[in-house]
């Protein structure tokens, strides 16, 4: 099994330890990739129009001017960095090291500066989407489209692959000679399904923590679609071919 995840806006600033090492995490081979859009970062956050050019708004200036010290910034690992709700629900920070052992050969964070990083890779926070256009660079998607791909591949190869990705993260890479499994949630309501993105996040989270804990890994979609079932708040699901739709109560 192998569980692909987007990042989370949300970030925890590390306060002390130290900075990135590129050779450091996973899929060291992504090294010079990784250089080159941190790089570009760095120098966009500088300008006068880093806000619109990283398509934010006056009150992340902060965290834009943070990207400036990238390369010196403390890091941790990034089961903490990412604090958003999908992170959140998964309890990843209070994850112990046998949990991020599990976390690093189950999940991969599709991310729009590192290409692909485990939970237990040390980053530093930022403030980078994938739908930006970075510079020289282009594309994020695109850029990231030309390196996952051989470098992933073999990583996804034979398993069955969880979707928990938003659509900007899945168009960077797109699994093949897998079982790929999206997860798609909704919310029932007075007798009417929707889908709500706040809830999705928190339930693609609860199942990312669960399928992480799990002693052995799930082998198959039913295997996942039996974890989903012991989640908190879901009261229906349905497992289509490559879908796997979870019915959360209000």
């Amino acid at each position: 099994m192998l569980i692909l995840l987007p990042p989370s806006e949300g970030k925890t600033s590390p306060t002390a330890g130290d900075p990135v090492d590129l050779g450091a995490l996973a899929h060291p081979a992504l090294a010079h990739a990784r250089r080159r859009v941190g790089d570009a970062l760095v120098k966009v956050s500088g300008q006068r129009n880093a806000l619109a050019a990283l398509g934010v708004g006056p009150s992340l200036a902060d965290e834009v001017e943070h990207n400036r010290e990238l390369w010196t910034n403390p890091a941790d690992v990034a089961a903490k960095v990412y604090s958003g709700v999908l992170f959140e629900a998964a309890r990843a920070s209070t994850w112990d090291g046998a949990t991020l052992a599990r976390a690093a050969e189950r999940v991969r964070i599709i991310s729009a500066l590192w290409g692909a990083v485990t939970p237990a890779d040390r980053i530093p926070s930022y403030r980078l989407s994938m739908s930006t256009s970075l510079g020289r660079i282009g594309a994020l998607a695109s850029f990231w489209r030309q390196h996952l791909a051989s470098e992933l591949s073999h990583v996804a190869d034979g398993r069955v692959v969880v979707d928990c990705r938003s659509s900007s993260y899945v168009a960077a890479w797109r699994p093949a000679g897998a079982t790929l499994l999206s997860v798609r949630v909704e919310r029932e309501l007075h007798g009417k399904r929707s889908v709500v993105s706040h809830m999705a996040k928190h339930t693609r989270g609860l199942l990312t923590g669960a399928l992480v804990r799990a002693d052995a890994a799930a082998e198959s979609c039913s295997d996942v679609a039996d974890v989903t079932r012991t989640l908190d708040g879901v009261i229906d699901i349905r497992l289509d071919h490559r879908e796997l739709t979870v019915v959360v109560g209000a």
